[in-house]
Parts: C-alpha cells; structure tokens; sequence
C-alpha cells in the first residue's frame, strides 16, 4: 500500500526543507524526498555555507598578512594549512546538514532518500540508489529542486582544470593561476577567496561591468577594491574554446573589437550562472508547462499548469537566492493551510559577499531610470565614520534612493 501525504516536498534545498517544516508545523502529514545523504541542497552542501566558511577564513589570513601591523601587532611567518582551512570548512557543513536533519525529525516529517518523480497529480516515485522504487501518494506535490551550473559549449567540466563552484570550494592545492569566467556573485566570491589565498585570479566576463542587476556605480566602486587587491577583470570579452595542456589550462578570448587573445592557468572556473535542475523530475510528461526560460510556470500561489502540483525557490522566475526561496517555502505552506502567505519580492535583499561585502534592496539608478520614476541620491561615506576609523575598514558607503514625489531629504 502507498504512503498517504498531505504535502510531499521534493528537494531539501532551503526552499524545500523550510516548505516541509511549515507545512508540519500547520499540521499537514509531511513527507521531504531528497537525492543527497545530506540534507541543505546546494546552499548548505556546496554553495552558500562552505563559500562563507572558505571567505571567512581567506579574510583572517589576509588580514595577518596585511591589517594587523597598523594595529600594532606585529605576527611572525604566517602560512595557509588548505587541509585545516577545508577540514573547518566541511565541519561546519556537517554542523549545518545535522541541524536540518534534526529540525526535520523534530517536526516528524517523513525523510525519504532518494530522487523523487512527479508521475502525475496526487503521485511521485521515489527511486533509491539501491534501485528500488516507491510510489507515495499526496494531496500537494511542491517542486524544490533547485538548481544547477551552467555548462560552457567548447569548455568540459572535468572537476580538475575545468571546474565548477561545486569543485571550487574543494581545491586541495593553492592554484598560481586562476581564469574565472564570469563576473556574477559566484565568481567575485571564489575569485576573493582564491586570490587572498595567493592565486593569480583572472575574470572574464561578457558584460561591460560586474553583475548584470547591480547599481553601475556601486558596481564600479567594488570592481576598483577587488582589482585593489589583485583580481584582474577582463569585461566584454567572450570565451571561445579551452585546450586541456599538461600544466593546466588555455584559454581563447575574443574582445568587443574581434581581437582574440589566449590565457593559461592552472584552473578554468566556470561562473556564469546557474539553471533549474528539472532533468527527470517528470513534469513534462505530468503536463506541467515551463516558460520559455525552462523554468516552471507558476500562479502567484505557486501552482503549476496542473493542480496540486506547486514548485519554489530557483526552479521558479526569480532570483536565484537562498532566502527567496525560504519565503517561497513559507508562504506556499500558508496558502495551502488557507492563510494569506505572501512574499514582497521588490524587497528581497541580494548580497555579495567579498571585503568589502556589497549589499542592496529595490531598484538601482538604472532602474529607476528606464521606469521613469523621479528620485533622490544620498549617500554618506565610510571614511569619516568614527566605528570606521576604529576598524580601519574606511572602505565603502551606504547610498539610498528615494522617491522623489513620496520622500524628502
């Protein structure tokens, strides 16, 4: 006989895990299907938590090197133990994977292990890496499955000289060189991380400036401090094959002009951007439409073309961030207990975190502009700021834009 769910979630990223938890705590009987032995989904596991434990850690080791002798302390030889900084990393991992196994046992939902299929309304197939499979019946099916990175045509991912941000936060020997294509969030962040460590980081990005949604000046003003610390940026360039070579990597690059020009490394990270993993999840086949982006299609209930089935988080229209999908997850368990669940997204955050961090909310200038909305520019500095000067961290400044018609200043 086939288990009987009220809601069954696919995915155990932050989307999926926070969905099941509410969903249980609402009282539905809650199952989670998830492909890793490890709970957390490319966040916890191999994206969001160990980059943040690998950037913490590059950070202290800049600063012993760099930041300490102006405080008057003055440090002896210091060096990188990589097998002690990537053990911290992957301890903390399994702190953070633990405590959503427990939340998830607190709450008695039903884990199962596995990858799950959508076979129609009301039914998924779990199959587990045994080979056995399992038909779990539902009432509410919500798609979690997160996403994956994009390939390059021409430049195969090997995890060894081509690699990944999932390869990216494993590396087990310092590169000298490293080529980063792609400006985004994931790139600036492992390129920091790479280049405080001692690695020559190169970015190549397709676009004039860095990340494609951010203020241009704000933009610009992060570009001048990475490059300030020794990342070498390359915009309006795109990639045009890679040759695998005894020592490592070369790369050809094309300008805006049509020059063409070719870079070696020790190692290609590929940065730009990810994609919905939906491969074998069934929809298609379930009658569920995907938009001409080959994401899902969704209602703003987040039901799909068919009923009962919903989907969250980066398989979704969206950005593609940790804590959408966390409220994502939220709301969708509150609609379905018939509460009135909602999620703002003109005032989801977005942040980056290299040294300096950069952090926004709403609309940049650009924005602003192609709407046409009238607006107001303040802005104040770091370096004056008395906190700042006690850190010395003088880098940096908050600038806000404000209605012109609603907000006076």
């Amino acid at each position: 006989m086939s288990a009987e769910f009220d809601v069954v979630v696919i995915g155990a990223g932050p989307g999926g895990y926070v969905c099941a938890i509410r969903s249980a705590q609402l009282g539905f009987k809650t199952a989670i299907i998830e492909k890793r032995k490890t709970l957390g989904g490319t966040c916890l596991n191999v994206g969001c938590i160990p980059s943040k434990a690998l950037l913490d850690s590059s950070e202290e080791y800049h600063k012993a090197l760099h930041k300490l002798e102006v405080h008057g302390i003055t440090v002896g030889k210091v060096e990188v133990d990589l097998g002690k900084l990537m053990n911290r990393k992957d301890q903390i991992v399994k702190e953070v994977t633990d405590g959503v196994d427990f939340l998830i046992g607190k709450n008695k939902i039903k884990r199962y292990e596995g990858f799950g299929k959508v076979l129609s309304a009301g039914k998924v197939e779990v199959a587990s890496s045994d080979g056995n499979k399992e038909i779990i019946n539902a009432k509410h099916i919500v798609v979690a499955t997160g996403s994956v990175p994009i390939d390059i045509p021409g430049l195969a991912v090997d995890g060894k000289s081509v690699i990944t941000s999932d390869h990216a936060i494993d590396i087990r020997k310092i590169p000298k060189k490293m080529i980063i294509i792609g400006a985004g969030v994931i790139g600036l962040e492992l390129g920091s991380v790479w280049a405080r460590l001692g690695t020559a980081v190169t970015v190549v990005e397709f676009l004039p400036g860095l990340i494609s949604n951010v203020d241009r000046q704000m933009g610009a003003l992060l570009e001048r401090s990475l490059t300030s610390q020794g990342m070498e940026f390359l915009f309006e360039h795109k990639v045009k094959g890679a040759t695998t070579t005894k020592n490592g990597v070369k790369v050809q690059i094309e300008d805006s002009k049509g020059q063409l020009k070719e870079l070696e490394a020790d190692v290609v990270l590929v940065a730009v951007g990810r994609r919905p993993f939906l491969e074998g999840v069934g929809l298609e086949e379930a009658g569920v439409v995907l938009t001409s982006r080959k994401r899902i299609q969704v209602d703003g209930h987040f039901q799909t073309s068919v009923p009962g089935i919903y989907a969250i988080g980066d398989a979704i229209d969206g950005p593609m961030l940790a804590h959408k999908a966390e409220e994502e997850g939220v709301a969708l368990a509150e609609l379905l207990a018939g509460q009135s669940g909602h999620v703002n997204y003109d005032a989801v955050p977005y942040v980056i975190y290299t040294w300096p961090e950069m952090a926004w909310v709403g609309k940049g200038e650009e924005e602003l502009k192609a709407a046409k909305i009238e607006y107001k520019t303040g802005k104040s500095l770091f370096r004056p700021n008395a906190r700042s000067k006690a850190m010395n961290e003088a880098e940096g400044q908050v600038k806000i834009l404000a209605d012109k018609k609603r907000i006076s200043f």
